[in-house]
């Protein structure tokens, strides 16, 4: 898994990552979503380098110039609910792509720490040889990202993997470094260190879901 930490370099990224982090901030939940979407949109620039381009022909009035232009083959997976304003920042910029989604929460089966991964929902094309983009805003123990891939790879074998986060805890990347194929792409815009006894990250942000669309019962 080649990762790419994009928060490491000084940029505007760093602006919205800290208004997300902000307790305060965090009380406008249109702003908390339009900067999780923001962030999406910075991290798909970034994401294009890395994709494969052909030569189109374009008309102009006055002419025609080859340009440049990303292969047509990109899939895009969000995880409900927390994954959806980043969804929507991928899908700006790739706003051809194909979409999926899918569900995926934490059940405490004895109502204490330990938890597994349960997915409820799944709509998706064919990722048959194609690029998938699988979009999750926090990669805590990423546990979560590897049940999703299990799951939606049931509909086929993409070409090469994109995982997009916005933050993630060291541990959380050292576990899914080798659940997933050799030629997957991590691109992320902050890593923390720890984890807490119930695998949130710390300092992290706290619940995106809620924050982005209110507490849940």
């Amino acid at each position: 898994m080649k990762i790419h930490y994009i928060g490491k370099n000084n940029s505007i990224l760093n602006k919205f990552i800290a208004e997300i982090r902000d307790q305060n901030i965090q009380k406008d939940a249109l702003r908390f979503r339009r900067n999780i979407e923001r962030i999406g949109e910075i991290l798909s620039y970034e994401i294009s380098k890395e994709l494969n381009f052909f030569d189109k022909v374009v008309k102009t009035p006055l002419g025609e110039k080859v340009v440049k232009t990303p292969v047509k083959d990109i899939v895009l997976c969000s995880i409900l609910r927390a994954g959806l304003p980043l969804h929507q920042g991928l899908l700006n910029y790739f706003d051809d792509a194909e979409n999926a989604f899918i569900s995926a929460f934490r059940h405490h089966p004895n109502n204490d720490s330990d938890f597994e991964i349960v997915v409820e929902y799944l709509a998706s094309p064919e990722i048959n040889n194609k690029t998938l983009l699988l979009a999750d805003p926090m990669l805590a123990t990423g546990q979560s990202l590897v049940t999703v891939y299990e799951a939606i790879k049931k509909t086929g074998t993409p070409k090469e993997i994109h995982i997009v986060a916005v933050i993630g805890a060291k541990s959380g990347i050292t576990y899914i470094k080798d659940k997933f194929p050799a030629n997957t792409h991590l691109w992320i815009a902050a890593i923390d260190n720890d984890l807490n006894e119930k695998g949130y990250i710390v300092p992290g942000l706290g619940d995106a879901g809620d924050l982005a669309f209110g507490t849940k019962l």
